[in-house]
């Protein structure tokens, strides 16, 4: 063949200029973000380890934000472009800003993610004993396949609310020589016919029983004494009793911490990808503005695993409270900034699995390490609970998103007829905002440990910056 350049036929033009090409986002990678990818997902497993729970979430932002120049906003303040401020909703979520130059009268950039993740919730007279073991009745939390939470490592949670107005805080198993729990399953010498059940009956939820000790008190012929050894640990460490149970938000998780999966380790495994890696990409993308042109809001809400319910869930007036107060600073209509908004919804989406691939619709489905996975809409079966974004909106992204070299695809949860899911989307479009769901594709969702690919992290933070700063 000669040195010179081979003349391309008509059809090699065509498919150039008319076909769709996905590409492997590593054949993407510009010089030096291979990098940069590291360094940013090595800042987010510290981000998971420190945030087992909602409440862990928001105090390690809050310190991230702080350590960034941002400030509680207090109603009435004066605000300039570039001030940076945040307020925090009862402990369990949080809303930050970076000021734009322009008013808040032709909208702002928002990215919307959640927090909280599936888990085990303690029932409020949790502790029990039963044959001289003692043990944890719990109640779980989200969506989650039972069977995929016994004989696992947890870890302990949250706070105990005392009658006198103190919150203790606990934490039990995260800890250098911390003991950890666990929930017993039948053996399978004698598991035959809890075999023969469906998955999702094998194990009841009534049997998520965390067991916690055997040992009996000492020097005692009472009853309970498996039980009362426990309480006396508890109380001698928090000093809490029996009756505090009623009123605590404890919660088991994982004992996992976030690690490199692969001998590549081009993945992070961890217990709370969902939705803590969108969560992550939404702030360290705020973290990194100074003053753009329109102003940049990231809400980290609570409770959108059960639905966004709740004073600190999307539904709550909370965002609206903040968001008006930033615009009456200014003179604003809070209405007249949400019509000129735009929001991405930032939860993830399901990764193709080929090991499952018949309830996937390949063509439609995001792969691992092709990058930001965009939905246009979500919802179950005929779409139902989805917002399902405009053309326009769409097309917005993509000009974005290609504007800034964010390797992005687009996704949808699996086959029409499998199932499906939800995310704030709706909520944040039934404000009048004009939004679109967007995230990190991921395997095994909803499982207590969770895979993601570093580079659909990365692009997801670059895709969010993008979205910030975007005019």
């Amino acid at each position: 063949m000669s040195e010179e350049k081979k003349e391309q036929t008509r059809g090699e033009q065509l498919r150039k200029a008319l076909l769709y090409d996905k590409k492997n986002g590593y054949d993407r990678l510009a010089e030096g973000e291979a990098e940069a990818m590291e360094a940013y997902c090595t800042g987010y497993k510290q981000f998971l380890d420190a945030g087992k729970t909602e409440r862990e979430c928001v105090e390690r932002a809050v310190a991230l934000a702080e350590k960034a120049g941002f400030r509680p906003y207090i109603r009435g303040g004066e605000l300039k472009p570039g001030d940076k401020v945040y307020r925090v909703n009862r402990d369990k979520a949080v809303t930050l800003a970076v000021i734009g130059k322009r008013p808040l009268s032709e909208g702002a950039n928002i990215g919307a993610a959640h927090i909280d993740s599936p888990r085990l919730d303690l029932k409020q007279n949790p502790l029990y004993e039963s044959d001289e073991l003692a043990y944890l009745k719990t109640h779980y939390y989200g969506g989650i396949r039972k069977y995929q939470w016994v004989t696992i490592p947890l870890e302990l949670h949250g706070v105990v609310a005392l009658k006198g107005g103190q919150t203790v805080r606990v934490s039990i198993g995260g800890g250098e020589g911390d003991p950890l729990f666990t929930i017993d399953d039948l053996l399978p010498h004698l598991g035959t016919e809890q075999s023969k059940k469906p998955l999702g009956e094998a194990i009841p939820g009534e049997t998520l029983n965390i067991l916690v000790g055997s040992r009996p008190l000492e020097d005692d012929e009472g009853k309970d004494r498996v039980k009362l050894a426990a309480l006396e640990l508890l109380n001698r460490k928090y000093g809490i009793t029996e009756e505090d149970f009623i009123s605590a938000e404890l919660c088991a998780v994982p004992a996992f911490r976030a690690s490199d999966i692969g001998f590549d380790r081009s993945l992070i495994g961890a217990y709370g990808h969902d939705d803590r890696v969108c969560a992550y990409a939404c702030l360290a993308a705020l973290l990194q503005l100074s003053a753009p042109e329109y102003t940049a809001v990231c809400m980290l809400a609570d409770k959108e695993e059960i639905g966004s319910e709740g004073v600190t869930g999307m539904k709550s007036a909370a965002f609206d409270t903040f968001m008006e107060d930033l615009c009456q600073a200014q003179g604003v209509s809070l209405r007249a900034c949400y019509e000129k908004s735009f929001c991405l919804s930032a939860d993830v989406t399901a990764a193709y699995d080929p090991n499952f691939a018949d309830v996937y619709e390949k063509r439609n489905s995001a792969f691992v390490n092709y990058g930001m996975g965009l939905c246009k809409y979500t919802g179950a079966r005929g779409k139902s609970g989805a917002s399902d974004a405009s053309a326009e909106v769409v097309a917005k992204a993509r000009r974005i998103l290609d504007g800034a070299n964010v390797v992005w695809q687009m996704a949808e949860l699996g086959k029409v007829d499998a199932g499906g899911g939800g995310t704030v989307a709706a909520y944040m479009a039934e404000r009048n905002i004009d939004t679109l769901d967007a995230g990190v594709p991921v395997l095994s969702m909803h499982a207590p440990f969770e895979t993601v690919g570093k580079l659909d992290c990365y692009m997801t933070f670059k895709g969010m910056k993008a979205i910030f700063e975007s005019v």
